[in-house]
């Protein structure tokens, strides 16, 4: 179907309905096993301290066992070995946290309000535009733009030409998507976020830089979420791919050609350069700096700041970055560390000195 421009709201879809679940049927969406009262009705889920009665809590972490006391909640995720530490009703699972993000979507789903087209957006005639989306106020949709059911555009995105859009895909407000991008199913991406712009390629000419064409798209697999103000560049050649189930914080950017593998995760200012390869499962903590045309193995894990200068062939946890001193301590050591390399030369020197005279030691004593 062809954007009609007519918005169609559909006041029912709009109302607020609080949905109450059963402790079974929680239990079963969440996969947990169930001690307590199977028809307890819960409405909502809430942090230990300030659950009611008709809400669902969770502890995923041993700082907060004693508000166990206290707490008001209808029933509590705990792991199967800490069910004693609770009298009440309890759902008891291996990841309590993954309980928690289970359940929390349970209560809180999305729900796509309206269908059609908001007045003030702009749509091309020859996009195709499913009706079972939605294009918010201020929108823009250009030539060749392909958009599936359930997909929203929040307000403020520009579409650009020939992009596809998966089903159920959510643009939070304000997104740019560069022309021939591709977007898999049930992504979610933040406000101010930019996919496809172009990657820094230039060539030099007398000192002059040329620009050269960025010929490849972004393609997006199913299930990634993309967060505020985070830049994917586009390909150069061939595309820039990020795998299902890829999650990136704020302000990530990953620049030309570079390919991600399945669900790994990158905190806020992870920053990737060109060409470099990331194998499935990995993570990066804030700050980590992957320079151009490397390849990361998978399963690899990356603390926060990290530099990585070199291909990582086995997977495992790596570190480099130096945590905070004192300044008057840090100034010191930065000067040793500065002088390091002839600190080393005169250490091998004393240990070729010292062999020599071990070795005239034993040679008199041998005579």
């Amino acid at each position: 179907m062809r954007a009609s421009g007519v918005r169609m709201s559909l006041v029912e879809m709009m109302k607020e309905v609080v949905r109450t679940y059963s402790l079974a049927e929680i239990a079963e969406q969440i996969g947990a096993t169930l001690l307590g009262e199977a028809e307890c009705p819960v409405e909502d889920i809430a942090p230990l301290n300030r659950a009611t009665a008709n809400q669902l809590s969770f502890l995923s972490s041993p700082k907060f066992q004693s508000e166990l006391a206290g707490t008001d909640a209808a029933a509590v995720i705990l792991r199967p070995e800490q069910q004693d530490l609770f009298a009440g009703n309890r759902l008891l699972m291996d990841d309590p946290y993954l309980g928690y993000a289970k359940a929390a979507t349970l209560f809180h789903p999305f729900k796509l309000q309206e269908f059609g087209v908001h007045p003030t957006a702009t749509v091309h005639l020859s996009a195709i535009i499913d009706a079972g989306s939605w294009i918010g106020p201020r929108c823009m949709v250009m030539a060749g733009v392909r958009i599936s059911s359930g997909v929203h555009l929040g307000p403020g995105c520009l579409i650009a030409e020939d992009v596809v859009i998966g089903s159920r895909s959510r643009l939070i407000a304000n997104v740019t998507v560069m022309d021939k991008t591709v977007i898999g199913e049930a992504c979610i991406i933040h406000p101010g976020a930019v996919l496809g712009s172009d990657g820094f390629g230039f060539a030099q000419q007398e000192g002059r830089w040329i620009k050269i064409p960025q010929l490849g798209r972004v393609v997006l697999g199913d299930d990634v979420e993309i967060g505020a103000n985070s830049t994917i560049d586009r390909g150069a050649f061939e595309d820039t791919v990020i795998e299902r189930g890829v999650k990136l914080d704020n302000l990530v950017h990953l620049a030309h050609n570079v390919h991600i593998g399945e669900d790994c995760a990158m905190a806020a200012m992870v920053a990737v350069a060109g060409s470099t390869t990331i194998g499935a499962g990995c993570t990066f903590g804030g700050q980590v700096g992957i320079v151009g045309h490397l390849d990361i193995a998978a399963g690899t894990h990356c603390t926060a700041r990290t530099m990585v200068t070199h291909s990582i062939r086995e997977p495992g946890l790596y570190s480099s970055a130096t945590p905070a001193d004192p300044n008057r301590k840090w100034r010191r050591n930065v000067a040793q560390f500065r002088n390091l390399n002839d600190s080393i030369k005169r250490l091998r020197a004393l240990e070729k000195r010292v062999k020599q005279l071990e070795q005239s030691v034993t040679e008199e004593i041998e005579e």
